[in-house]
């Protein structure tokens, strides 16, 4: 089923929805492993002087700061192109491959084995 359209709203994410969106993902993933990763230190060597929830707190931050920087510069990447996916993948999809299996490549090969050794023999 194809996807309704929406009026009044441009067809695909700007730069800046893509960064954020980016950010907000790097953001989850950053709190869930720093949320990890402090929980096993705490457990491991001790919350310290501070104690344990600024001490869980930091780590949290710090990886959740950490991961959606890096994902929300990626994700803008990623997504930078000339044309809309859908137009992308159609690109993509009638775009003639130099070869088209490991098989035809291998036969292509030995093709150009041949050639060169009747080539180096007739010399």
């Amino acid at each position: 089923m194809p996807p309704v359209p929406q009026h009044g709203q441009p067809a695909g994410l700007t730069v800046w929805q893509k960064m954020k969106m980016g950010a907000a993902m790097g953001a989850g993933v950053g709190l869930t492993m720093g949320f990890l990763f402090g929980s096993f230190s705490i457990l491991r060597g001790g919350a310290g002087p501070r104690g344990v929830l600024p001490t869980l707190s930091q780590y949290m931050l710090g990886s959740a700061a950490t991961f959606s920087f890096f994902l929300a510069i990626g994700s803008v990447i990623r997504n930078d192109g000339e044309l809309p996916p859908h137009l992308e993948a159609a690109r993509l999809q009638l775009a003639s491959p130099v070869m088209r299996s490991r098989a035809e490549g291998l036969s292509n090969m030995r093709l150009q084995w041949a050639l060169e050794k009747q080539r180096r023999s007739s010399q």
